[in-house]
């Protein structure tokens, strides 16, 4: 959903700053391509970004630059690269010569993932009057954050950073979140005189408030009504953090939606979910990519779902693994089950403890329950896999098709050699390997003639 963004006709660009190294994250990728809620930084950045009226995004990038533009193959991606990180000002100058002088700019961060779109829309509509926005909070603990400095008008005068600040400074509570909106043609001038002379000799992008002040230009605060949405992400301590908070705004949105959760703190959602009516999800429960959940199915605890379509009043029992399948209405599978990838199973179908199922389809009703591997197969309709199993779908080079026909049993420790196809109605004994055709409707059987040896002696140990 596309938010306002500024006065008709207005341009907006967005300059996101993802150079950063990341040196506290102890890593060899770049900090914005570390994971949150399933997704690297950046990634939620982009899509608060292409949830506004945005006409530009320019990715100012650095450290493992390579690593972090192949992470973002897709069209309509401007990439500027800042080959010395000397600052947040230093880079927005790298991206100012791509900016269009009629467009309005907004500054975002790639390692501050949660801010949302609707939270910038004020900010962006007083940019478009001509104004310099600042977005601004107060945070619990101030420490670490730019402290805004008024005027005796109150208006605002600098931004000055928290190393910078004097002590009567850092008792200021509203501050900084580096988050700005202004005309471009305004911020390029600005950007243009920076000066590195502080504390950490780097150019600050915050000093473009004092210069837009001096300049007679009006510099407008905009609260964040939340600040957890301004927080950034500097080391693991700060990651787990951000993902505590998603996986809390994941939970609320389940419930409020009509999901019903045995424990909110205890359920992972790492992508998009799509559910019907009374839906319940266990404890420990993991929903990653994009996972479609019917009406009145039931999750248990410690279950693994990705990418994957589950129908009405399907449950899943304790710790069941599922990707990239399709399960059909009424089905019950596991519990210790693992439903891998291109595997599609039919209505009121049950898979059993220890049962792997994989690049499979089977008919409505079959069932696999014990301790089977049924692989690059096709199951019709009421099949039986008896316990024990195996499709033997690889020979070492190649992987080859099995076709079992409807209301086929297979007994317990079976083997069925690929490629090969059971008829309908066939019976396969237990403890056979087939590696022929079995015919439908008649019992067969493929295993050794039972002996036993009278003279035989169990060997014994030498004292």
């Amino acid at each position: 959903m596309n938010m306002r963004a500024a006065a008709p006709g207005a341009a907006l660009s967005v300059v996101i700053l993802a150079a950063g190294e990341g040196k506290r994250m102890k890593s060899r990728w770049p900090k914005v391509l570390q994971p949150l809620a399933g997704r690297p930084l950046l990634a939620h950045v982009l899509e608060t970004a292409r949830a506004l009226s945005t006409t530009a995004i320019h990715i100012v990038y650095g450290h493992g630059g390579e690593a972090v533009r192949a992470a973002f193959p897709e069209a309509g991606l401007s990439w500027v690269h800042q080959a010395q990180q000397l600052g947040t000002g230093h880079a927005v100058q790298q991206a100012a010569p791509e900016l269009e002088d009629a467009a309005t700019v907004l500054v975002l961060y790639g390692d501050v993932p949660l801010l949302r779109a609707p939270s910038l829309t004020g900010l962006l509509d007083v940019a478009a009057t001509g104004a310099l926005a600042v977005l601004t909070m107060q945070p619990a603990d101030p420490t670490g954050y730019g402290r805004i400095v008024r005027d005796a008008a109150g208006q605002v005068a600098r931004i000055v950073e928290h190393k910078d600040a004097t002590a009567k400074e850092r008792r200021i509570g509203e501050c900084n979140t580096g988050v700005l909106a202004a005309p471009a043609r305004l911020l390029k001038q600005w950007l243009s005189a920076l000066r590195n002379d502080n504390a950490q000799g780097e150019y600050y992008l915050t000093d473009v408030i004092g210069l837009a002040a001096r300049s007679g230009v009006t510099v407008t605060p905009v609260m964040l009504a939340d600040p957890i949405e301004a927080l950034g992400v500097n080391d693991r301590e700060q990651l787990a953090e951000l993902e505590a908070v998603c996986r809390r705004n994941a939970a609320r949105t389940l419930m409020r939606a009509g999901v019903t959760l045995a424990d909110p703190a205890r359920v992972d959602v790492r992508g998009v979910v799509e559910h019907g009516q009374d839906v319940f999800l266990d404890v420990n429960v993991v929903l990653e990519g994009h996972v479609m959940l019917g009406n009145n199915v039931k999750i248990g605890p410690g279950c693994v779902v990705r990418n994957c379509r589950i129908g009405d009043d399907t449950e899943l029992f304790a710790h069941c693994v599922l990707e990239g399948a399709t399960i059909g209405c009424g089905a019950r599978i596991g519990p210790f089950s693992r439903i891998r990838p291109t595997t599609a199973l039919g209505d009121g179908v049950h898979i059993g403890n220890f049962v792997e199922v994989k690049n499979a389809t089977l008919g409505a009703e079959s069932k696999a329950n014990h301790l089977s591997y049924v692989g690059d197969a096709e199951v019709g309709a009421e099949v039986n896999v008896g316990a024990g199993t195996i499709v033997a779908n690889y020979d070492g080079a190649n992987k080859h098709r099995t076709r079992i026909a409807d209301r086929a049993h297979t007994g317990s420790n079976s083997v069925l050699v690929a490629p090969i196809t059971v008829g309908e109605g066939a019976t396969i004994a237990a403890g056979s390997t087939v590696t022929r055709e079995v015919p439908a409707h008649k019992l067969t059987i493929a295993r050794a003639r039972q002996t036993t040896i009278d003279s035989w002696q169990r060997p014994v140990k030498k004292k």
